[in-house]
């Protein structure tokens, strides 16, 4: 079972975003990206262990561009984390696993 969620449609991706409260790590990426799928395990095994702090998801850069451009996606891999519906932090490029951790806890702490 996957923790990582990935949305159907644009609709269900932002609603998932304003939600509950609860802050959201975004992955944005493209099918096309090598690093992108790399990066794919790690991001798995983050949204296991930190389920009940923060919901991970993956946005396909090509399907919803509405929303990366209304965040300034310029390039994948980039994450940003939402809190409250506002962009809180973005980072693009490579992260290590270990990386991750510190970043999205500074980000919403």
């Amino acid at each position: 079972m996957s923790h990582v969620i990935i949305p159907g449609t644009e609709s269900e991706a932002r609603a998932i975003l304003g939600g509950d409260g609860t802050p959201v790590l975004v992955d944005f990426y493209a099918e096309w990206c090598g690093p992108c799928k790399a990066f794919a395990p790690t991001l798995e095994r983050f949204a296991a262990e930190n389920r009940d702090a923060v919901r991970v998801m993956k946005l396909d850069v090509d399907e919803f561009t509405g929303i990366a451009g209304e965040v300034g996606i310029r390039s994948v891999r980039t994450l940003i984390i939402v809190k409250a519906g506002q962009v809180v932090a973005a980072k693009s490029g490579a992260l290590s696993g270990a990386a991750l951790a510190p970043v999205v806890s500074n980000a919403v702490a």
